[in-house]
């Protein structure tokens, strides 16, 4: 069975599986006050060209989501997202159940628009019952977004810009962070997505790491007793030292950009293979996860030999289909899923 149905099918990189069995007998302290996870701070800080960062390691992405967005808002306020956005569409209601309801906008290839997030906090604030209405406190993004597409470093200058002007913060969600940067499309770098939001999070979990998510606050600014919060939420791990040893792994000798690069390669073969076959693109992506239309009929036979992902209906007789590569997909699989094509 060939699997292409996301990028976390398999374990973790050997290099981080190494490091794990190299260290896994030195007793050291707990909830990511280790040396590791101290180590992986310094070298993200240096990736980021953040000295003055704040980083905090948390094991998922839902988990990292739900507590940066509880620990940023008050008690009165919402986050705008894409009506397509991951926190709006897949966390099973995680962000509400927190208490903070997500203010959906219609977006434009899974991306928001600094037009349409500044006439939203405008038309807010121009209600004379505003303040009986959910506040607009922060603006969620993802980079890539659901739909494998990617803001230009203008698009987030001008987004970032509105959050400013409103006194708002811009967080970014990095599940796939490496594959975006990675992408031939990509215009931006770390440092540069690190000075264009106030939080944002590097994914390990999808990126070549058994489990971890690497929440960076580029110029300081992490909330009070921000360990508490996340105890609270159940997710802080006493084992820190698991995330710290494998970030610090992913960010020794450019690992983390050198792996994110193959799910690029290979993503560019499955779209050479779809138009030799003259499969239907749904939407265009320039990173790991690509889309296609396929006919009902022939899905229980794709089934057989390959998974994928469900994404949704495309009418009566067709079906969108999800495509995903990873940090560990070879170009063997690419072939033999045209074989199967």
């Amino acid at each position: 069975m060939l699997s292409f149905e996301n990028d976390y099918n398999v374990g973790a990189h050997p290099k981080l599986l190494q490091r794990l069995m190299e260290t896994n007998l030195q007793p050291q302290t707990g909830y990511g006050g280790d040396e590791f996870c101290q180590s992986a701070k310094e070298k993200i800080r240096i990736a980021c060209n953040a000295p003055e960062a704040e980083i905090f390691f948390l094991v998922g992405g839902t988990q990292t989501n739900a507590v940066v967005i509880d620990g940023l808002l008050r008690s009165y306020e919402g986050v705008i997202a894409a009506k397509t956005g991951h926190v709006s569409l897949h966390e099973a209601g995680a962000i509400e159940y927190t208490g903070h309801k997500v203010l959906e906008l219609q977006g434009q290839d899974g991306k928001l628009a600094a037009a349409d997030v500044k006439q939203l906090l405008k038309t807010f604030y121009a209600d004379e019952s505003h303040e009986h209405m959910v506040f607009p406190g922060m603006v969620y993004i993802s980079y890539p977004t659901e739909l494998g597409t990617l803001y230009s470093k203008e698009e987030l200058k001008a987004l970032y810009a509105v959050c400013r002007a409103y006194e708002i913060p811009l967080y970014i969600d990095g599940a796939r962070l490496g594959y975006g940067l990675m992408s031939s499309a990509s215009d931006l770098s770390l440092p540069e997505l690190a000075q264009l939001c106030d939080v944002f999070y590097i994914g390990g979990t999808k990126v070549g790491a058994l489990c971890g998510e690497a929440v960076v606050f580029p110029r300081g600014g992490m909330p009070k007793n921000f360990l508490t919060v996340v105890k609270q939420h159940g997710a802080l791990l006493a084992k820190g030292r698991v995330l710290g040893v494998q970030f610090d792994a992913l960010f020794t000798d450019e690992l983390y950009f050198e792996i994110s690069r193959n799910a690029i390669c290979r993503a560019e073969e499955l779209k050479a293979v779809f138009q030799e076959k003259n499969c239907r693109i749904w939407r265009e992506s320039p990173t790991n996860q690509q889309y296609l239309i396929m006919e009902n009929a022939k899905l229980p036979a794709l089934s057989e030999k390959v998974a994928y992902s469900f994404w949704e209906a495309y009418d009566e007789n067709h079906t969108v289909i999800r495509f995903v590569t990873s940090w560990a997909t070879t170009s063997e699989q690419v072939q033999a899923l045209r074989e199967v094509l």
